[in-house]
């Protein structure tokens, strides 16, 4: 079973990496390798992880120079650091770092991915954007069965993550907060909040690790399987 989802998820991969539904987005990614250094993957970003993941770690959208530019989720930038650092306390990756693809990196019980797959100008995507990339969300979750908690990173990707699943009114984002979603396409499955592990929100101790891990310890106990 294993094997087939992670033939299932490779090939949408594919999928996602091809796409070009958002003219402004192909611009955005192309400016950013333009004015980066290096090789650049400079198209949509695939999610990363586990096939049985039961714990879905959402950001907002690609970083221009972190995922655009190694093609890997919350990979190469600050963010990544700190996100991938708390994972591997959590007990969900396999080492505390990840610098670029291939590094060796592996989620166990884990999946982490945007739910807009390129780089927004000013990192704001438009309701439009957003809403395009939001069927590659219901690709890959339809794709990873066992996912019971999507840990929201931000406000944004909160109410993206909201919006997907049709929760209206929308739920009040707050660090912590936790809904379980009522219809759309994944009825039952638990969004759980924190604040973005951005150097802007760490360095202001806005988001400790103390609290980055609590609530990535709730993650993973509110997707634990009961007997």
């Amino acid at each position: 079973m294993t094997a087939d989802r992670a033939a299932e998820l490779a090939d949408l991969a594919a999928r996602i990496a091809d796409c070009t539904a958002c003219p402004r987005l192909v611009a955005s990614r192309q400016a950013a390798a333009a004015a980066g250094t290096g090789p650049y993957w400079a198209r949509p970003v695939p999610g990363v992880g586990d096939p049985a993941a039961r714990v879905h770690v959402l950001g907002l959208a690609t970083a221009p120079h972190g995922g655009n530019r190694t093609g890997q989720a919350f990979t190469g930038n600050p963010t990544a650091d700190t996100l991938v650092a708390a994972l591997h306390r959590a007990g969900l990756a396999n080492r505390p770092t990840s610098e670029h693809a291939g590094d060796g990196l592996r989620l166990g019980g884990a999946w982490m991915a945007s739910a807009v797959r390129c780089p927004p100008p000013d990192h704001r995507p438009t309701r439009t954007e957003r809403a395009t990339c939001a069927g590659w969300l219901t690709a890959e979750l339809a794709a990873l069965p066992d996912v019971a908690v999507v840990q929201c990173l931000g406000r944004l990707a909160w109410e993206a993550a909201c919006d997907w699943a049709g929760e209206r009114p929308r739920p009040r984002f707050a660090h912590g907060a936790e809904h379980v979603v009522t219809a759309g396409p994944r009825p039952g499955l638990r969004l759980l909040a924190s604040y973005h592990p951005s150097p802007q929100n760490t360095r202001s101790r806005r988001l400790t690790p103390a609290m980055l891990d609590a609530v990535l310890a709730r993650a993973v106990t509110a997707s634990s399987p009961h007997p």
